[in-house]
């Protein structure tokens, strides 16, 4: 190995080390996002059993208002909580750009394929298939989570991620009955919540 590559080499290991050392260092600054997210698409979820089950009563457009209704809210809430991160010391810290970027990919996506199940279903008729719409959610939130637990070297965060995984099977699980809005609610709650407010007691408090 020529002295040039040896350098080469031991450059990427003290960039790989820096980012990792930041990683653990730095706090993430979604946690505020998901905490929005699991409350309000949890109740969004739970409107929907009661619908479903006739407990509320609605037009037969109450389960498109009901989760467009749940998204416009999140969007506004989202936008203002991205608004004071940026405020914060470590937002455009490395592991916070990189999760940022994961969070906001995992979004884009829930939302082009929604709409791509919207228009299957409009198209021929078979709704049922929205019922697996929560199993590629919670798949798509463990994606998320592994980014941010190896960027911040965190095992707990990589433990949510498996949890997503686990949620992502059990939502399979309950497709078809009204009882798997209950259950994905539940998981909102658990791997969303409650890791969401335990990253918002890490924060920093003061402002930049």
């Amino acid at each position: 190995m020529t002295d040039e590559k040896m350098q080469t080499l031991k450059d990427d290991i003290a960039f790989m080390k820096a980012l990792a050392q930041e990683g653990s260092a730095t706090p993430l600054l979604f946690g505020g996002n998901m905490v929005a997210a699991g409350l309000i698409f949890g109740l969004a979820s739970v409107g929907h059993w009661m619908i479903a089950t006739g407990l509320l009563v609605v037009s037969e457009w109450g389960f498109l208002f009901n989760w467009l209704g749940a998204a416009a809210v999140f969007g506004v809430i989202c936008t203002l909580l991205v608004r004071r991160a940026s405020k914060r010391p470590g937002f455009r810290a490395g592991v916070n750009r990189a999760t940022g970027s994961a969070w906001s990919g995992v979004g884009f996506a829930i939302l082009a394929m929604w709409m791509g199940m919207m228009a299957y279903s409009y198209r021929t008729g078979h709704w049922e298939v929205m019922n697996i719409f929560p199993t590629v959610i919670f798949a798509l939130y463990g994606a998320a989570w592994m980014v941010a637990g190896d960027m911040s070297g965190k095992l707990w965060i990589k433990l949510t991620a498996l949890g997503s995984f686990a949620a992502a099977v059990g939502m399979g699980f309950l497709s078809g009955i009204n009882e798997q809005m209950l259950g994905y609610a539940a998981c909102l709650f658990l791997l969303a919540v409650v890791p969401g407010l335990i990253l918002m007691r890490q924060e920093p408090t003061d402002i930049v």
